[in-house]
């Protein structure tokens, strides 16, 4: 069997514009693909590698060490039954079409589908605007019965976030053997339970949440998600106390304890309720899972050598880890979030946000969703992050399509699948 190469591939970043600039990502990206064309093809490769050093919205610093700081529990559930190889798309004359490169065929998991809710997002989302594009039984997580040789054909042809090209056979298979207790093949418990509905607060760390005292709110629901820099200590009228589910890749984790480390950002959620959930875009996600639940330290890649303790705490349980589907990733850039990048000669190195892969998780696995933090189309009354110490403008990447997202929380919000925070005079 050939394997790609266990080389390390970083999620993809660009730079972000500023002042004028930053009205129109469109602007950048033509620039930077005349650059890139009038490159030779050595300078390209280098370019582009260079591109790819970079985490969601911040800047990575190649020189700094990679992963050394100085600074509810989820009932047991039956496991399912082993995802079916793939699946063709629904409806397919009403989805757009995708280009081959980009593979628009899944795997098969029939997890929730049988939500006992009798208003869920699954029960409602088909009479919507969204319902041709949404796929019912598309896996959200992956777990130990998705360690085959089969599904690692399929899914090697994929690189980054959305595939397993970049992550060696022996690699992938330890590490997704950890995951093979019954919660690793759910994240929130939305199954039959006396018609009773999950509600589900998802957090994103925007500042509009400043001032907004929405805390009590977002911690009265039954799981709260927040994601990268996930400051809670000072903030909690305002943004909460609980955390049920981090989500991260291990590239934004390290970049967020760098950015906001004097911000209080010392590390990730660290309590019993919390779970971690791994949006993997490179081997080192699949490596720090290994170390978390071997309890070792990590044995090869950037990290090598790194406490995965010095990020979870010391209760390192196998349900405490959760791991999402390249599936999942690939199949939200393919119908929700398909942006104008993905015609440029950057579409490698694009992919949704941690923030609205984490908010699109939870409409796939929750009864009923809120969003907190997100952004909105009056963002520029506000700073970046609700934890930041001054005003800071909101900054735009080429790697992610944040005004598209924000216009499909808008069209989310009309059609009746979530709530969205708009501000106190909104609310």
């Amino acid at each position: 069997m050939r394997r790609p190469p266990g080389g390390c591939c970083c999620p993809p970043a660009l730079a972000p514009c500023s002042g004028r600039c930053a009205r129109s990502t469109g602007l950048a990206l033509a620039l930077l693909t005349v650059l890139l064309l009038l490159l030779p093809p050595p300078a390209q490769r280098s370019l582009l590698l260079q591109l790819s050093r970079a985490g969601d919205r911040t800047p990575l610093h190649p020189s700094q060490p990679p992963l050394s700081f100085r600074n509810p529990v989820h009932p047991r559930v039956t496991t399912t039954a082993a995802p079916e190889r793939v699946t063709q798309v629904a409806r397919p004359s009403l989805v757009p079409s995708v280009p081959p490169d980009l593979g628009d065929t899944y795997g098969q998991d029939e997890t929730y589908s049988s939500s006992g809710c009798p208003n869920s997002i699954r029960k409602r989302i088909g009479a919507t605007r969204f319902g041709a594009i949404f796929l019912p039984t598309i896996p959200v997580l992956q777990w130990a019965r998705h360690a085959r040789e089969d599904e690692y054909q399929r899914l090697c042809q994929y690189g980054g976030a959305h595939g397993w090209k970049d992550v060696r056979w022996d690699v992938l298979k330890s590490a997704l053997s950890f995951l093979n207790a019954s919660s690793s093949a759910l994240l929130a418990d939305s199954r039959p339970r006396a018609a009773r509905c999950t509600r589900c607060a998802v957090v994103g760390n925007g500042g509009i949440l400043r001032g907004s005292g929405m805390g009590a709110t977002i911690d009265a629901h039954d799981y709260v998600f927040r994601v990268n820099g996930a400051i809670t200590e000072g903030f909690e009228r305002d943004v909460g106390s609980r955390t049920s589910f981090y989500v991260f890749s291990t590239n934004t984790m390290v970049n967020a304890l760098r950015s906001y480390a004097d911000d209080g950002f010392q590390h990730p959620p660290q309590t019993p309720e919390t779970c971690y959930v791994f949006l993997p875009d490179h081997d080192r996600d699949y490596l720090l899972l290994r170390a978390a639940l071997s309890r070792q330290r990590v044995d090869s890649g950037r990290d090598e050598g790194v406490h995965p303790q010095e990020f979870f705490g010391e209760d390192l349980q196998v349900g405490k880890f959760r791991m999402l589907h390249p599936d999942f990733i690939r199949y939200l850039r393919n119908r929700f979030l398909r942006s104008h990048i993905l015609a440029t000669p950057f579409w490698p190195l694009y992919r949704p946000s941690t923030g609205a892969v984490m908010l699109l998780a939870a409409i796939h696995t929750c009864d009923q969703v809120s969003a907190f933090g997100f952004m909105t189309p009056g963002y520029q009354a506000y700073s970046d992050h609700y934890f930041d110490r001054g005003h800071k403008k909101v900054q735009f990447f080429v790697n992610h399509d944040l005004r598209m997202e924000m216009r499909l929380w808008q069209r989310l919000q009309s059609s009746g699948i979530l709530w969205l925070y708009s501000g106190p005079e909104k609310t």
